[in-house]
């Protein structure tokens, strides 16, 4: 997996720990954890969680791209944002299809 630098990049300066604890802790060494669980599972785990707290917005657009990424094809992102619309809501599975089809280049 590559390094993380975002945290560092965005709120190095105004807020240093919470920026390495992103880019080291939760991206170095949670998501480097792939004996444990493939990155692929991960994705699809962290983009559940957004969608369903209603975190529509860049960050899930991030994780969308990382899905994809990490080998989430389209069909199956279709597949995963129709099953948990009905556990998070069908507003937030529209908003998450939005993103998704950018994300997969779908006009």
């Amino acid at each position: 997996m590559k390094k993380q630098t975002a945290g560092h990049d965005s709120l190095g300066d105004f807020a240093p720990k919470f920026a390495e604890l992103n880019d080291d802790v939760l991206f170095g060494e949670v998501w480097s954890r792939e004996d444990e669980l493939p990155l692929k599972i991960r994705s699809i785990v962290t983009i559940t969680a957004l969608i369903s707290k209603g975190v529509l917005d860049n960050s899930l657009k991030y994780h969308l791209e990382t899905a994809k990424n990490n080998g989430v094809s389209k069909e199956e992102m279709a597949e995963i944002i129709t099953h948990i619309a009905f556990y998070s809501g069908w507003p937030n599975a529209w908003s998450a299809f939005n993103l998704a089809k950018e994300v997969y280049s779908i006009k």
